[in-house]
C-alpha cells in the first residue's frame, strides 16, 4: 500500500439555498487545513443529479479542493453516464467515486445498462482512459446485501481489477474488521490503497439509524455507553471524540493510507479529530 497518506472530507448536495451557503462555508472552512480532496455523494437513482454537479464544481472552481464526485450507474443510461464524464472531464476534475447506487425504492434491479460498480469502473476506462482517478467503495463489515463475506470479498476485487486506482470504506469502529479486509484482499491481489471512511458520532439515535442501514456494526460496549449518556449531547461528543480519535490512531499506526472523514455537512467534529491526531498538513 501508499506510503503517501491522504486525508479527505466528504459532502452531500443539499436541497436548500440556506443549506448549500451553509455547506460551502464549511468546506471553505476544512480547505484551510490543505485536504487531499473532496467528494460529493449522489442520490439513488441519480435523484440529486443536478445539485451533485453544482456543488462538485462549485468546491473544485470556488473553494478551490479538487472534488470528486460521486457516479453511481444505477437508474443512468451510458448516454447519461457518458454527458457528466465529458461535463467532469472538460472542468477539469480529475477524481471519481465510482459505485453501484442504492435503488430508490420501487426502482427495480433492471434500471440502467449498467448493474454493478466493476461495469462502471471499466465503461470509466473505455470513455475516458487514464484521465480520471477512481475511487471505489469497500465494506470491511460486508454490504449489507452481499450473500456472505466471500462474495464480497470477490465484488471488490472485481471492481479493483476493473481499474479502480484506490478505495474508500463505509465507516466502522473496529479497526480490526479494517485490518482484516485489507490483508484478505492483499491476498487475492489487490494492493491500491484502501483509506479508512471515519464517521464522527455527534447523534447516537442518527447513528444507530444509519448504522442498522449500511451495516456499519456499533459495538456493544460503545453503544450501551452512548444509551447511558441519554439526552446529554456534550457528553455524547465528548465520548464519542475520544472513541474515534483512538481508532484512527490505531488505523493510522498500522499502516492506514490516509483518512476519509464523512462531514454530514458540519466541520467541527472531523476537525476535532483532526487535531487530536495533529495531523499537520
Amino acid at each position: 500500500m501508499s506510503q503517501e497518506r491522504r486525508y479527505s472530507f466528504e459532502f452531500f448536495p443539499t436541497k436548500t439555498e440556506a443549506g448549500h451557503e451553509k455547506l460551502l462555508n464549511v468546506a471553505r472552512q476544512l480547505a484551510s487545513y490543505n485536504p487531499d480532496f473532496f467528494s460529493c455523494t449522489y442520490g439513488a437513482g441519480g435523484s440529486t443529479r443536478d445539485r451533485t454537479v453544482n456543488t462538485v464544481l462549485q468546491l473544485d472552481g470556488d473553494v478551490k479542493v479538487p472534488t470528486a464526485p460521486h457516479l453511481s450507474c444505477v437508474g443512468d443510461s451510458k448516454a447519461e453516464l457518458r454527458e457528466l464524464l465529458n461535463l467532469y472531464q472538460n472542468a477539469g476534475i480529475k477524481r471519481i467515486v465510482a459505485l453501484r447506487g442504492d435503488l430508490p425504492s420501487g426502482m427495480g434491479m433492471a434500471s440502467g445498462e449498467l448493474r454493478y460498480a466493476n461495469e462502471l469502473v471499466e465503461f470509466i476506462r473505455v470513455e475516458t482512459g487514464d484521465h480520471f482517478h477512481i475511487e471505489i467503495a469497500a465494506y470491511p463489515e460486508m454490504h449489507p446485501q452481499a450473500r456472505n463475506f466471500e462474495d464480497d470479498i470477490a465484488n471488490f476485487v472485481r471492481k479493483a481489477k476493473a481499474g479502480a486506482n484506490s478505495a474508500i470504506t463505509q465507516y466502522f469502529f473496529n479497526a480490526d474488521s479494517y485490518f482484516y479486509f485489507v490483508e484478505r484482499v492483499q491476498k487475492l491481489g489487490v494492493n491500491i490503497p484502501v483509506v479508512p471512511g471515519i464517521m464522527p458520532i455527534t447523534n447516537y439515535s442518527k447513528l444507530a439509524r444509519f448504522s442498522d442501514a449500511c451495516g456499519a456494526e456499533i459495538p456493544r460496549w460503545v453503544r450501551k455507553q452512548l444509551e447511558a449518556y441519554g439526552d446529554d449531547i456534550d457528553s455524547i461528543q465528548a465520548f464519542g471524540e475520544q472513541v474515534i480519535s483512538e481508532m484512527c490512531e490505531r488505523l493510522l499506526a498500522g499502516g492506514a493510507p490516509g483518512l476519509h472523514f464523512y462531514t454530514l455537512n458540519q466541520a467541527d467534529p472531523s476537525l476535532a479529530i483532526w487535531k487530536n491526531l495533529n495531523l499537520k498538513r
